[in-house]
């Protein structure tokens, strides 16, 4: 008589081993990310700078401008289209994309209308691309100028009814 031997155990002793493994690997590959989440100021993925295509529109260029000229902002031309004046540069470590930072700030529209203030905290990654190509160049305690051009802050759709659709805007404000 041929006795045949069950081959389950040897099924499940594999995969046992491939569960084992799999299990292992998932545990490697969560503290991997951990290691590398967004707390750390300086890890790679918060060292990220804001991405932006530069701004061409040679009437808001003029609008803005003359904005700075009337209103006394001696201005520094960034490469986004933004111009800026920092009147205290504040600490020397400078935010990133993933610094949660609390901002004093007044913004207003070209024709000098305030249409917002206040004191706001967030993540920088999670405000307007102007903010995040801008707010960088000053450290805690600093305090900026600036004045976007409409695709770093609202766009085309603005922000109705304070904010009309292409409106570059202006900004006061201070890293608290």
């Amino acid at each position: 008589m041929i006795q045949s031997t069950p081959k389950t155990p040897k099924k499940t002793s594999y995969s046992s081993i491939l569960s084992l493994f799999l299990i292992i690997a998932g545990i490697a590959l969560i503290a991997a990310c951990n290691k590398s989440d967004n707390k750390d100021p300086q890890s790679t993925a918060c060292a990220v700078t804001a991405m932006y295509a530069k701004d061409t529109s040679a009437a808001q260029r003029a609008q803005m401008i003359a904005f700075c000229n009337n209103n006394g902002i001696t201005y520094t031309i960034h490469p986004s289209g933004i111009l800026y004046q920092i009147i205290t540069p504040g600490d020397s470590t400078r935010p990133n994309l993933c610094t949660s930072l609390t901002m004093t700030y007044t913004g207003k529209l070209m024709t000098g209308i305030q249409f917002d203030k206040g004191t706001i905290t967030y993540a920088l990654k999670d405000l307007i691309v102007g903010w995040q190509i801008a707010v960088p160049l000053i450290g805690k305690g600093g305090k900026i100028k600036m004045v976007i051009p409409s695709s770093l802050g609202y766009g085309a759709e603005g922000r109705p009814p304070a904010i009309p659709s292409n409106a570059p805007l202006y900004f006061e404000m201070s890293l608290d």
